[in-house]
Formats: structure tokens, C-alpha cells, sequence
């Protein structure tokens, strides 16, 4: 359904994905749920597909409204990135008025970092990131490994055949991902994370979410002071974090942390 009649301004939320995950995670995680509850109603999901893709319809007279986006997650970063873009187009030609915000989880925080490069093309006012691998993960690697082995006993293609029985589509989605991989290794590997975190970034609101768990500083998956925005050398000094006690999975206490921060 194309979007009819002429849309109220306000503030357009968009959520973004991490790997290995779709746009259902902000609604199985509840954060849809509590972000409604809290003025900020669900307006649809976009699934990119072209420049011209059609949008669901905004709920009646909201003046704010939330998107999720679908993005292939098993894509590289700035293949992700370009899907984002023309989301983010799409949108603002239909909200022309609009504040754009963007909330990406894990790597979808570092694809929408991308997305506002450039001069901020698509006048983005705000990006926060939850848990995000900003510098990269040493896990990223780990997922290298297990596709990229290649034991004594079995060194041919043969192995691929092998760890596919073994590990079904589990090994196969990791397969697919090396490209994603490649790009979520600590940025000093030369990946693409090194160049992003040199480059100029638009002069926008900041906001990073730093998961603690008890047992080490940051999360089950990405390391704290990767997960800090003030830790990128083009960014240092300029964001807000928030430090919370979760591990990385999105969780219903996410929603209420995002409707207190959009509600300043």
C-alpha cells in the first residue's frame, strides 16, 4: 500500500538490523511493543529492493512513527549500506520534513554509520547504536576460522561437503557471510572499518550503547571500548553512551532506553 494523503511532520524512526537477523528482531524483542506504547507507533517494515519500492502506510495523524528495515545481513557492510540508502530516500521523500532518526543494533550500527557519510545525503539528525562492533571483533574471526579450515585429514573442496552435514544451515549462513566477516575484523586489520573510522563524519547527534556483563567489559560478542563511538578517531569527544547490563541480544528494557532518549 502506497503512503496516502499528506503525512504529519514529526520524527521518523528507523531501526536497523544486525547480522545474522532481520526486522523481526525489534518486534520479538518487545522494543516495538514499548516504542508504541510510548508514542512512537509502528508505521511498517521496508524491505529494499529498488528506488522505487512501495512503503506501508503511516499510522493515522501520528506524528511520530517507527520503520523497520530488512537488509541482507549476510552481505558486506556497504553492500548493506546502499540498501539502507535507498530506504533512506524512499523516506525522505515521503517525510521531506521530517527528523530522520536511525537506531542500528550490532552491525547494523556500523551500516548506518555508513549510510550518513558523504555530507549526510539524506539529512539524518540523529544515529544511535546499540552494542555495535565499531572497531571491529575478535569473533568475526573465530567465524573465518571455521569456514577457512582446512584439517590434514580432509584439505580438498571435500570439507565444505563435510561441514555442511555437520554444521547444516548454521555453517552454510556463515559460508555465505565471509564478506561480512572480512569487514567486522578489528579495524586494524585494514578492512573497512580502518577507512570509515578515519573518515569525516556529518556533524550530527550521537549516541552509543555500551552492554556490561559481569563477567568481561562489553558483551558475549563485541568488546565495551569497541562498542563506544568516542573510541573512533572521527568521533572522539562527540558522543553520548549509555552503559547498560545486558548481554548482546536485544531485550524488552532496549525499547524502554530508546523511548527515554528520543523523549529528550
Amino acid at each position: 500500500m502506497l503512503l496516502a494523503g499528506r503525512p504529519v511532520c514529526g520524527d521518523t524512526l528507523v531501526l536497523v538490523h544486525g547480522y545474522a537477523s532481520d526486522a523481526s528482531t525489534w518486534e520479538l524483542s518487545g522494543i516495538n511493543t514499548e516504542l508504541q506504547r510510548r508514542g512512537w507507533p509502528r508505521a511498517g517494515v521496508l524491505t529494499p529492493v529498488s528506488p522505487g519500492a512501495m512503503m506501508p502506510a503511516s499510522p493515522p495523524g501520528a506524528r511520530n512513527r517507527s520503520y523497520s528495515v530488512n537488509l541482507p545481513a549476510e552481505a558486506p557492510l556497504l553492500v548493506q549500506a546502499d540498501y539502507l540508502r535507498a530506504a533512506l530516500n524512499l523516506l525522505r521523500r515521503h517525510y521531506p520534513s521530517d527528523k530522520l532518526i536511525l537506531v542500528g543494533h550490532s552491525a547494523g550500527g556500523v551500516v548506518a554509520r555508513l549510510a550518513v557519510l558523504g555530507a549526510n545525503p539524506y539529512r539524518v539528525d540523529r544515529l544511535i547504536t546499540i552494542a555495535s562492533p565499531h572497531l571491529g571483533t575478535a569473533r568475526a574471526a573465530q567465524g573465518l576460522d571455521i569456514v577457512d579450515a582446512r584439517p590434514f585429514f580432509c584439505p580438498g573442496p571435500g570439507i565444505d561437503i563435510l561441514k555442511s552435514v555437520v554444521g547444516g544451515s548454521d555453517y552454510d549462513y556463515l559460508k555465505h557471510s565471509r564478506g561480512v566477516l572480512l569487514d567486522l575484523l578489528p579495524a586494524e586489520s585494514g578492512n573497512v572499518l580502518l577507512w570509515l573510522n578515519q573518515q569525516p563524519h556529518p556533524d550530527i547527534r550521537y549516541e552509543a550503547v555500551v552492554r556490561q556483563t559481569p563477567f568481561a567489559p562489553g558483551d558475549e560478542l563485541v568488546p565495551a571500548y569497541s562498542q563506544d563511538m568516542n573510541n573512533i578517531p572521527a568521533l572522539r569527544g562527540r558522543v553520548k553512551v549509555f552503559v547498560t547490563s545486558a548481554g548482546h541480544a536485544l531485550n524488552p528494557h532496549d525499547g524502554a532506553l530508546l523511548a527515554g532518549l528520543l523523549e529528550n
